[in-house]
């Protein structure tokens, strides 16, 4: 049985966290969501493409059907259809631009 990080997490360690912190500091949420992190919400929608989901209830019945998986994925709170829907709403999205063109000047130095 193997014994080391699942892919994804290998995959999500690649991202600095102050990278990721810079990235959230410069486009702020009116409205603090206290209970979903910026990085859970990314670490949801990263897995939705990742694994090719396709709505918001399969995302959360995936992440589900295995719940102790969840810590070693990187997830420190529970993912809800509801909370991941408010976070889309309410999180603004040039937050995940501004990541992807960090990681975009990462690959291009590779």
């Amino acid at each position: 049985m193997n014994q080391g990080l699942p892919v994804f997490s290998q995959i999500m360690a690649r991202i600095h966290p102050q990278q990721f912190a810079r990235c959230v500091a410069r486009f702020p949420p009116p409205r603090a969501l206290r209970s979903f992190s910026a990085w859970d919400h990314f670490l949801a929608m990263a897995f939705a493409q990742l694994t090719f989901r396709e709505s918001l209830r399969d995302l959360e019945l995936c992440l589900r059907a295995q719940p102790h998986a969840l810590y070693r994925l990187g997830f420190r709170s529970q993912v809800t259809r509801s909370t991941v829907a408010y976070a889309n709403e309410h999180r603004d999205c040039r937050m995940f631009a501004a990541l992807a063109e960090v990681l975009m000047r990462k690959a291009r130095r590779l």
